[in-house]
Order: structure tokens, then C-alpha cells, then sequence
């Protein structure tokens, strides 16, 4: 096999050996939300999707066991003089990808449909259009200051199209029909620019006189929800697929489901872990810490509302904590790093327009 070929080849493949931490690095790396792993001796043994991590950490949460535990084997494969029937495999067993192998069931080239193709295969059978989606676009965007100063956060482009506006066409993509948003700071702006496009679904204002919080205004909006609320802030974007969430918040009947990123903090130091009396056991060099921390997106059944109170400053993680404190089932559901895009820091902007054109 051609080196170049080997090279693109590896940005798909890893051993069965490294960690789920690190196999979800590499997902994130190759955006095709998939890895094919291997044995030894170069065999193909089964495939990891970030579905896959996904189940495996919320069943286990351990983010350092082997992958080959979270592997599936039963992948789906052909063989080099069987690779005529591809296309008609990917069709009609809905796959994205298939790996294609020699003799020895061993990859030398892996087959993918067209990201237009998938993205109708995955959109087909998807809809918000019953869920409500609350976007809270209300605060001063202190962190992007001296943009800010000038237009209000929601509005500040990423790439040619404001963030906000960004937001609504991603899950419009998946019918979302009405949106709420809590505004504040600058929203005569805000609601100027969007009267003036042709937008092919519905926008409802919540107007604050005073800051609430990103829970606090939505005492404010008069409508009474029957079915799970999506709450999100006005400067991510989630690359995930939002109609997963909404089941997976139905399926494990929590009150609030948080979606959550892993975040790695490099140490850049060896690290000592030491037992009584000093004595050092082991020296870690260079470690990665791992977190999920919080993308400020939510799924809410709308009964948990009723603890917000009236006019007062309250946030979102209040609410988690408070329905935490009553009994209540709070959950999260995990996506990768670079499945979450986040436009509060500078820093972070021109990433979100890098990985905008990637796959948005």
C-alpha cells in the first residue's frame, strides 16, 4: 500500500489497546464520528462510533479503560473482491462507512458516503418540530468585550451569519418550527435584525426589564409546555444529533438532562503520586486531566419551571441544583471536545469558524 495511503488510512484505525479517552481524540480528529479498531497482528476487530463511547460512558464512566471494551465486533466489512457491492450495502443497511480488507482481514481502504448523502440519511426520520427551544440571548457578552460594545453577542458573525442565527438554522435543520428568546442588553437590535430576514421559522420574544439570570426570564414566557423544553445559551453551538438527545433525556426519565463536553487539561509537568510518608509510587509525565463540564445546552421537562422563582436572579445550574436537592433525576449526556463550539472567548472563535466549514 502507497505511503499516502497508509497515512490517510490511519486517521481511522487505532489498536484495541489505547483508552477510551484517547479513541474519542482521534474520533474528534478524523470527523467522521468513527474508528476502526484492530488486532495485533493487524486484523480488523470491530468499530467504535462516538455512540458507542457515548453508552459506554454513561454505563461505566470510566474514561480510561480499553477500548477494545467498548468496541463493537460484528462491523460490518467486505473484502477487496467483494468491494463492487459497496455501495448497495451502505444503502441498504443505512451505514457510513464501510472498511474494505484483504486476505488477511486486514483494512486497505475504507469506503465512505458523501456527507451531503448522510446528513439526509440522518435528518430523514428527525424532528424537533414539536419541541420548544429557548435560547437565552439576554446577557452583555462581558468576555467578548469591545465586540460587544458595538453589537450585542447574539449577533456577532461567525464566519458571514451571526451566532444566534447560526444556532436556530442548525436545529431548524432538524424542524424545530418556534423559538423564545430571553432578550436584555441591545435586543431593539437584535429584534431589528431578524425582522428584516426571511427566516423560515418563528421567533417569540421574552423581554426582560432587569438581568434574571439564564433560568430567571423564563418565568417570564406565558405559554404552559406539555413536553421537554430544549434551554440553550446564545454563543455555543452542539454538533450532535439533537434528536438523540431529546430521547435519550425521554429514555432515562430524567428532569434535566445536561449536555456535557469532555474537556482535557494538559499538565505540563510530571506528575508524583505519593503514599504515607512521602514515598513516591509512580511519576506520571505530562498527564491529561479529564472533565465533562457544562456547554450551557439543557433538555427540561417543563414541570421543573414551576421551582423558578418569580423576578429574581436564578440560573440554570440553580435549577439542576435545586431539583438535585428535591429527589429529582438530573443527568447529562456526553458529547466529544470538539463537538462542542464556543463563542464566548476570543481564543475560541476562530475555532468555531475553522470547524464551522468542516461540517456545519
Amino acid at each position: 500500500m502507497p505511503d499516502e495511503n497508509r497515512e490517510q488510512l490511519e486517521k481511522y484505525i487505532a489498536p484495541r489497546n489505547i483508552t477510551i479517552i484517547e479513541a474519542m481524540q482521534k474520533i474528534d480528529k478524523n470527523a467522521r464520528n468513527i474508528l476502526y479498531i484492530i488486532n495485533e497482528d493487524g486484523s480488523l476487530f470491530g468499530s467504535l462510533t462516538d455512540g458507542d463511547v457515548r453508552r459506554w460512558i454513561l454505563n461505566s464512566g470510566d474514561l480510561n479503560a480499553r477500548v477494545e471494551a467498548a468496541t463493537f465486533t460484528h462491523t460490518r466489512c467486505l473484502h477487496e473482491e467483494e468491494a463492487d457491492k459497496c455501495d448497495f450495502l451502505m444503502d441498504s443497511a443505512l451505514l457510513k462507512s464501510i472498511p474494505i480488507l484483504d486476505k488477511d482481514n486486514k483494512i486497505v481502504e475504507i469506503r465512505f458516503r458523501d456527507r451531503k448523502e448522510v446528513g439526509y440519511m440522518e435528518g430523514a426520520d428527525l424532528s424537533l418540530s414539536d419541541t420548544p427551544i429557548i435560547i437565552m440571548a439576554g446577557g452583555k457578552g462581558t468576555r467578548l468585550y469591545p465586540y460587544t460594545k458595538i453589537l450585542p453577542k447574539p449577533l456577532i458573525p461567525i464566519g458571514e451569519i451571526p451566532i444566534l442565527e447560526r444556532i436556530m438554522n442548525r436545529f431548524h435543520e432538524y424542524g424545530a418550527k418556534s423559538f423564545y428568546l430571553t432578550v436584555n442588553y441591545k435586543k431593539e437590535m437584535i429584534k431589528s435584525y431578524f425582522t428584516e430576514q426571511k427566516l423560515p421559522y418563528e421567533i417569540k420574544y421574552v423581554e426582560e426589564d432587569k438581568p434574571l439570570g439564564t433560568a430567571g426570564s423564563i418565568r417570564l414566557i406565558q405559554e404552559k409546555f406539555d413536553r421537554p423544553v430544549i434551554v440553550t445559551n446564545c454563543d455555543i453551538l452542539i454538533d450532535a444529533n439533537y434528536d438523540s438527545i431529546i430521547k435519550h433525556h425521554v429514555a432515562a426519565e430524567n428532569g434535566i438532562t445536561i449536555v456535557s463536553s469532555l474537556k482535557n487539561f494538559p499538565i505540563p509537568y510530571g506528575v508524583l503520586d505519593a503514599e504515607k510518608e512521602g514515598m513516591v509510587k509512580a511519576i506520571r509525565e505530562k498527564p491529561h486531566l479529564a472533565y465533562f463540564v457544562n456547554t450551557g445546552m439543557y433538555v427540561v421537562n417543563p414541570d421543573c419551571f414551576e421551582m423558578i422563582p418569580v423576578d429574581q436572579m436564578y440560573h440554570m445550574t440553580d435549577l439542576a441544583e435545586d431539583l438535585m436537592k428535591n429527589g429529582g433525576r438530573v443527568g447529562m449526556y456526553p458529547i466529544s471536545e470538539m463537538s462542542f463550539l464556543d463563542m464566548g472567548e476570543f481564543q475560541e472563535m476562530k475555532r468555531m469558524e475553522d470547524r464551522i466549514s468542516e461540517v456545519l
